[in-house]
């Protein structure tokens, strides 16, 4: 196996790993340092994170035991494929899809089944009901907003797949914020579904790695069991804590970003550029004249940096641009249609 990376290059306007433009506000950070202070150092953290959960817990309406939380919502996956997937079980994901489901699987010793998804990426209920009788996985990924497509699941996916399934359904958020609907809402005691979000986008904080889970609380006494003791340190629960009382703030960042991702998909359509809808803080892009690796190269030429994906199964030519600043943006759509030319 390989590793799951990012490759990383120096260039003036980086928007590739679809992270937040914007900073967390002063008062974020003045609140963290705050909060800091009040850190016993030299004793362990709690190791439920029991004020934090609770705090998560009233953004979704639900009670602590309901929230799991973790560094960053790739943890989050781990756990939940340690505790509920491993050998002899199977996971199925549908591809183009977030790499990181299938190769967290295998790592947890558990078989892939990988399914199909249309060529404009959404999925067909055909094939969905195909992999999932077959296959019969322990655990199956949906993606929505999907990465690196951008593409929304619509609720009648989650339906179906509840529908053929018995396992359990991981409903991966971590651009919810973005998106026009949540599976949020159809957590329940008798549903094996859970939706898992992070910090790193919409709240600012890529830096602190910090995710979460909404689940039924039968279905968090067993991550309890598998996850690390005080794997989640006091600083860390500190800064979410901090987050969560900006919720405002939040929303206006989520609102411009909305906004800059439109503008740049209504650019697209004026350039030699297919682009496919996104719900997300990227938009998946595949350029007509030139190949997507001469596109990537003429862009970082131009000190601009997006992501590659033309390499990546069932994505050739295709390239993911991060939304940025309008000013990042405005440097990013200048350089390509510098490259690619008008329709």
């Amino acid at each position: 196996m390989e590793g799951y990376h990012s490759p990383q290059v120096e260039a003036r306007v980086r928007l590739n790993t679809n992270e937040s433009p914007f900073p967390p506000p002063a008062s974020f950070r003045a609140e963290v340092a705050r909060l800091a202070e009040g850190v016993d150092w030299n004793r362990y953290p709690d190791r439920g994170a029991a004020r934090l959960r609770e705090k998560i817990g009233e953004l979704h309406g639900v009670g602590p035991e309901q929230i799991f939380v973790a560094n960053g919502s790739n943890e989050v996956l781990q756990t939940v494929l340690l505790t509920f997937a491993g050998a002899g079980r199977s996971v199925a994901t549908f591809e183009p899809t977030y790499q990181l489901h299938a190769h967290l699987a295998r790592v947890s010793g558990a078989t892939v089944v990988e399914g199909e998804r249309n060529a404009d990426f959404t999925l067909d209920p055909a094939e969905v009901e195909r992999v999932l009788t077959a296959a019969h996985p322990a655990v199956t990924f949906l993606c929505t907003p999907n990465n690196p497509t951008g593409c929304e699941e619509p609720p009648e996916i989650l339906d179906i797949v509840a529908a053929l399934t018995s396992g359990l359904i991981v409903v991966d958020e971590a651009y919810g914020q973005f998106a026009s609907w949540s599976a949020a809402g159809r957590v329940a005691d008798d549903a094996a579904i859970v939706v898992s979000r992070t910090f790193s986008k919409t709240w600012a904080m890529a830096a602190a790695r910090l995710g979460y889970l909404v689940a039924p609380a039968w279905l968090v006494a067993e991550l309890d069991k598998v996850v690390l003791p005080y794997h989640l340190d006091a600083f860390k629960q500190a800064a979410g804590l901090a987050a969560v009382a900006h919720v405002a703030e939040m929303d206006e960042r989520v609102a411009m970003i909305v906004a800059e991702r439109e503008r740049i998909a209504a650019r697209f359509d004026e350039l030699a550029v297919d682009h496919w809808p996104s719900g997300a803080n990227f938009v998946l892009f595949r350029p007509q004249t030139h190949t997507g690796r001469q596109v990537w190269r003429g862009l970082l030429d131009r000190s601009v940096l997006v992501r590659d994906c033309s390499g990546w199964p069932r994505l050739a030519g295709c390239l993911r641009v991060t939304v940025g600043t309008a000013e990042e943006n405005n440097i990013f759509l200048e350089a390509l249609a510098a490259i690619v030319g008008s329709r």
